[in-house]
């Protein structure tokens, strides 16, 4: 009896650990910053933000047109500047790099995206009254964040998600996520408050965001504001390969 104890201790233990490790090492599982682009061709500025320097890349154009983008957990934003400067040729083009990301200081939180996606919101209304929004994957809770706030002119989401907490449930059922996750996106709490029209772009087999969660996201929006497409014969990461990619993105 005593050491069925002693094993029972042992594995409450053990599931203990595991429970603080995921808690201490979480956002290293949500976040992958990247180096971003050595390439000098590609502009950038900086923005300050909670007292991080955030550095974007950038695409001038005069006019009232402007296009904010935000990538996903593992993404260069700035290697989408030749595909977005072809299909958005009339419109300025801001790729935020996170904190941590491409040459920003800082570390990436839920709350640092959120602040510097504002930040950068407000600059490039600042110079362009018409701001067209696209979030992807990880970026699309930021996105759809901003529109909440703002008065973004469209938003366009790519794999989205309507919970990040909800997802990571789903991948680690045996760990209590809602009380250890911190950075938690929810999405789905922010649809209802946007105004911008919303497309919506889901990958047919997408195996990181399931079917659900992005139906769900859907749904949150007030009726007659999105419009929902399906890319077949793709993954979540391989989307952006397919021609409808672009069209749906600048399609309105």
């Amino acid at each position: 009896m005593r050491a069925v104890l002693r094993v029972v201790i042992g594995l409450m233990l053990a599931y203990v650990a595991l429970c603080g490790a995921l808690f201490v090492y979480q956002r290293s599982l949500i976040y992958f910053p990247q180096p971003g682009s050595s390439d000098s061709s590609v502009a950038k500025m900086m923005i300050e933000s909670g007292g991080e320097k955030v550095r974007v890349s950038i695409r001038p154009h005069e006019g009232r047109r402007a296009l904010v983008y935000f990538g996903g957990n593992a993404e260069d934003v700035s290697l989408n500047m030749p595909d977005f400067a072809g299909a958005f040729p009339d419109e300025a083009i801001y790729l935020l790099n996170y904190r941590g990301y491409g040459g920003s200081t800082g570390s990436p939180s839920e709350h640092a995206l959120f602040a510097d996606g504002l930040a950068l919101f407000d600059r490039v209304h600042a110079e362009h009254p018409d701001v067209e929004v696209i979030g992807r994957s990880l970026g699309s809770g930021v996105a759809v964040y901003v529109a909440s706030q703002r008065p973004a002119e469209r938003l366009v989401l790519v794999t989205p998600y309507d919970s990040l907490a909800a997802v990571a449930a789903k991948q680690y059922p045996f760990v209590p996520v809602n009380w250890l996750l911190q950075d938690k996106f929810e999405s789905g709490k922010y649809a209802s408050r946007v105004n911008a029209p919303t497309t919506i772009v889901a990958a047919e087999n997408d195996e990181v965001i399931p079917k659900t969660s992005t139906e769900a996201l859907r749904s949150r929006f007030r009726e007659g504001l999105v419009s929902y497409h399906v890319v077949p014969g793709v993954g979540h990461n391989t989307i952006s390969g397919s021609a409808e990619y672009l069209r749906l993105l600048r399609s309105q």
